[in-house]
């Protein structure tokens, strides 16, 4: 397993995107949010950065932290622990920003440490279970990953984070 280092590029994978919802064999950047650990499409991160406080924005929601200007491109960063009810959000020297390109923006997701890349096979993913919920991120919830003895939460990042009730994307493509 390669461990992914702070302020580390990653290697993008040429290829199509899949547009259905549930996860599918490929490589996953695993990261924790409290005492969970998720898994997203290596295809969607830009790169990984050290945690730094953005500019706050009047009136945004708790989970919008602000924007950052990264290279001249203003961009938002959301706590994911906060969005997605994590317990305390806390800030050490392990939060990291995962900077994702999304529908062709590019948004930061806060979280509480990067773990590695996976490689996962199909056979070691499961659907997501049903789940009733009143939230609108039950859709981003794509599958269960099992290596070894760890069990991945797989996430579609892109539509959490596309999603209407966040706002992030009005008027993308």
């Amino acid at each position: 397993m390669d461990m992914i280092k702070e302020g580390q590029h990653i290697a993008r994978h040429d290829g199509a995107a899949d547009t259905g919802t549930a996860a599918r064999a490929g490589e996953y950047l695993t990261f924790k949010l409290g005492g969970e650990e998720y898994g997203i499409d290596i295809l969607r991160v830009q790169e990984i950065r050290s945690y730094e406080q953005p500019t706050r924005i009047a009136n945004a929601p708790g989970y919008l932290k602000g924007v950052v200007n990264l290279r001249g491109v203003i961009v938002p960063i959301v706590d994911l622990r906060v969005r997605l009810g994590c317990a305390d959000a806390q800030y050490n020297h392990f939060t990291v920003v995962i900077v994702l390109n999304v529908k062709g923006r590019v948004v930061g997701a806060v979280v509480d440490s990067v773990s590695d890349v996976l490689e996962l096979t199909a056979e070691a993913i499961r659907p997501a279970p049903p789940m009733a919920s009143n939230g609108a991120d039950n859709g981003a919830l794509t599958g269960i990953g099992s290596v070894g003895d760890r069990m991945l939460i797989l996430m579609d990042i892109e539509a959490l984070m596309s999603s209407p009730d966040m706002g992030l994307l009005n008027g993308a493509n």
